[in-house]
């Protein structure tokens, strides 16, 4: 799984992780438009949720991140929206920890902002569904390759008993990155026919 749990990383890496959050939470809160509140609560309540529906991978479980999808809607509000499902994940269902909270929030919104900053680089609104469901598959198998190296990289750089650790989170989270490219790409698709708005940069 991608949630990494209190008590496995080291100081300066939890250090790094929470300041980089921090800064992205406050970029994301700073440009929050208060009409766009309801469509942040309800990514984040998607993103909790997805975390409740595992499927087994080999010796672990993995369950999909949705992080893709929420970069692309979401733009710099995925910090907010990212930290509050994985908070709540933490408190109620015990994945991840509180501590390590900022580093798996960077692994997970990171990720999402740069797959959102993809997709509206290379798309325009009246582009066309198929367009748009290319330049999601891509957002979402991207986002979740990039999320799983993310934790596969914090895990090594705190220290070398991690290492195998890391390259088996890369290995479990292939198949949910194919997942995730189908999924993305089919509700862009539909974003794109249906309410193209919810594609374009946010204000």
């Amino acid at each position: 799984m991608a949630h990494i749990p209190d008590g496995v990383l080291s100081a300066p890496v939890l250090i790094a992780g929470a300041a980089i959050s921090a800064v992205g939470v406050a970029l994301g809160l700073r440009g929050l438009d208060p009409t766009r509140i309801p469509r942040v609560a309800v990514l984040s309540a998607a993103l909790f949720v997805a975390s409740l529906v595992h499927f087994p991978a080999g010796l672990a479980s993995v369950h999909l991140l949705l992080n893709g999808l929420a970069g692309i809607v979401l733009g710099w509000a995925v910090f907010p929206a990212m930290l509050v499902a994985l908070l709540l994940q933490a408190v109620l269902f015990g994945f991840g920890g509180v501590v390590v909270l900022g580093v798996n929030t960077m692994d997970m919104a990171v990720p999402a902002l740069l797959a959102g900053g993809m997709f509206r680089l290379l798309w325009r609104q009246g582009a066309g569904p198929r367009r748009a469901a290319l330049l999601g598959g891509l957002a979402g198998g991207g986002a979740v390759l990039l999320s799983a190296l993310m934790v596969a990289l914090v895990l090594a750089a705190s220290g070398r008993a991690f290492e195998t650790a890391a390259g088996l989170v890369v290995a479990t989270h292939l198949p949910v990155m194919a997942v995730e490219a189908a999924f993305t790409a089919a509700l862009v698709s539909l974003l794109a026919r249906v309410k193209p708005e919810m594609l374009a940069r946010p204000a």
